[in-house]
Parts: C-alpha cells; sequence; structure tokens
C-alpha cells in the first residue's frame, strides 16, 4: 500500500519553523527585556548621583574642588608665578566649582576665549555677550596650565608678576585692571574665596630665609580620624601655635587640609 508522505513533511517541517519562530521571538523578548532593565538602572543610577549633587551643599563643593585642585594651582605657581590661592579662586568662580557648563562640556575652568591664534578645539556659549567662542580642553589640568601660560604671555599681565606672590589682595585687583573681567565686583568675590576658604596657606614657601637663621616650615597632610589635638600631641606643638600658624578661625579642620607645623633648623 503506498502512502504519500509529502503532506506529514510538510506539517512537521511547519510545526518545526512554528516553533523556532516563537523562541527567537521570545529569546528577544528577553533581551529587549534585559536592555531595558539595564537601561533604567543605568537611570536610576544617574538621577541618584544628580539627586546627590543637588543635595551637596556649596561649601561642601568648594571643599571637594580645593581638595582636588589646590596640587595642581601651587604646581603652576612653582613653575609660573602665579600665586595658588588666586589660580585656585579664579578656577572656583570661573568654573562654578566645576559645575558650571564650561567646565562640564570643554573641561574650561577660567572662562578664557578663543582669542586670535587659538588653533584648538571650541565651543560656543553666551557670555557679555552671545555665543561667544571658549576655548576646549581634553581634562581639567590643561585647562590650568593655559591659564598660567595666558597669564605669563600677555603683556598687559606682565605688571602683576612685580607683586609678592603672598600679595593676593594686589593680583585679585591687578587682574581686574588687567582686563581679565568686566564685572567691576570681581576682585572682592576672588578675595572673599580666598579668605573664606583660606587659599592663601597655599602661597606658603617650604623655606623662610631670615638674617641669622632658616625656618623650615614643614606641612602635614590631615588625614581622616585627626584632630588638632591629635596633631599637636603628634608634633609636640601646642594647639594654639597650630591655630596661629594656619590663620584658623576655629578649631575646625577637614579631610587633605595642609597644615603648617612650624619648626626649625638650628
Amino acid at each position: 500500500m503506498y502512502i504519500n508522505l509529502k503532506p506529514v513533511v510538510l506539517l512537521l517541517a511547519f510545526v518545526l519553523l512554528s516553533g523556532c519562530g516563537s523562541f527567537r521571538k521570545l529569546n528577544n523578548r528577553k533581551v529587549s527585556n534585559l536592555k531595558n532593565t539595564r537601561s533604567t538602572e543605568k537611570l536610576k543610577s544617574l538621577s541618584k548621583k544628580k539627586i546627590a549633587l543637588k543635595r551637596k551643599s556649596s561649601s561642601d563643593k568648594a571643599k571637594d574642588y580645593i581638595l582636588k585642585f589646590s596640587p595642581v594651582a601651587k604646581e603652576e605657581m612653582k613653575k609660573f608665578k602665579i600665586p595658588a590661592s588666586i589660580t585656585l579662586a579664579q578656577g572656583m568662580l570661573e568654573s562654578g566649582l566645576g559645575y558650571g557648563t564650561l567646565a562640564q562640556k570643554a573641561n574650561n575652568h577660567f572662562g578664557i576665549k578663543c582669542h586670535k591664534g587659538w588653533k584648538g578645539k571650541k565651543i560656543y556659549h553666551d557670555d557679555d555677550e552671545k555665543g561667544e567662542c571658549f576655548r576646549v580642553y581634553k581634562n581639567a589640568k590643561k585647562s590650568y596650565r593655559d591659564h598660567s601660560i595666558f597669564l605669563s604671555k600677555r603683556g598687559r599681565y606682565s605688571f602683576l608678576f612685580k607683586y609678592k606672590l603672598n600679595n593676593y589682595k594686589a593680583w585679585a585687583k591687578g587682574l581686574k585692571k588687567a582686563g581679565y573681567a568686566t564685572d567691576p565686583k570681581y576682585p572682592q568675590k576672588l578675595i572673599d574665596l580666598i579668605e573664606r576658604y583660606e587659599l592663601y596657606r597655599f602661597d606658603k614657601r617650604r623655606f623662610l630665609i631670615n638674617k641669622n637663621k632658616t625656618k623650615k616650615i614643614t606641612y602635614y597632610k590631615v588625614k581622616n580620624g585627626d584632630t588638632l589635638y591629635s596633631i599637636s600631641k603628634k608634633y609636640d606643638i601646642s594647639i594654639k601655635e597650630l591655630v596661629k600658624n594656619n590663620n584658623l578661625k576655629n578649631n575646625t579642620i577637614y579631610l587633605g587640609q595642609e597644615l603648617n607645623i612650624n619648626t626649625q633648623n638650628k
């Protein structure tokens, strides 16, 4: 007896193809759901970070900025003879403590515009006028270096370098006089930042030479758990001397702060 197997084979093929199609759809759905889950988790993570940043006080943001960029400012001072306090205060003010548009999108911490001869990347941003051209940097450290070069290589700022490194008030007023900023309150804003966060401590030299002796200034970087009392005991110096040496307003110190431990070479 002859049996026609063709319809059976076709039916089996149809069932198998249908099953594979369903499996593919199910598998694709799983992959899609996994992607959506990861995307949702990423958005939640970013949202939490944004909320945390919003909750952070201006004072905490300032301290974070100082902790991160004070070593860079001191490095620039050593090479270009620009007070670290001035560099830091300008960076804090111009960059909005690192949260401003130019700092975030262009790593530009000093509001330096393109000017003639700039061959690097550019970004356009509203400032004194609409859509002004500003410089873009690979990272914030490049912005700090360009700021140092900008001040040291332009003739209109040359008179500033006649001031002492610890004369931050003269530097602040001089920057306005030279035309760095148009805001009439610019010098006072810099001075306020320097005095509020004691940025002048970064202008101090390691060695000060007197007529009869050399005074060595030792610095101690505050670590987690430190207090003025524990530091005073460690270096055999009174709390009163620590407060005086560092121009502290009270006994409050913070993580990463550099304290002047005044000792002498006899």
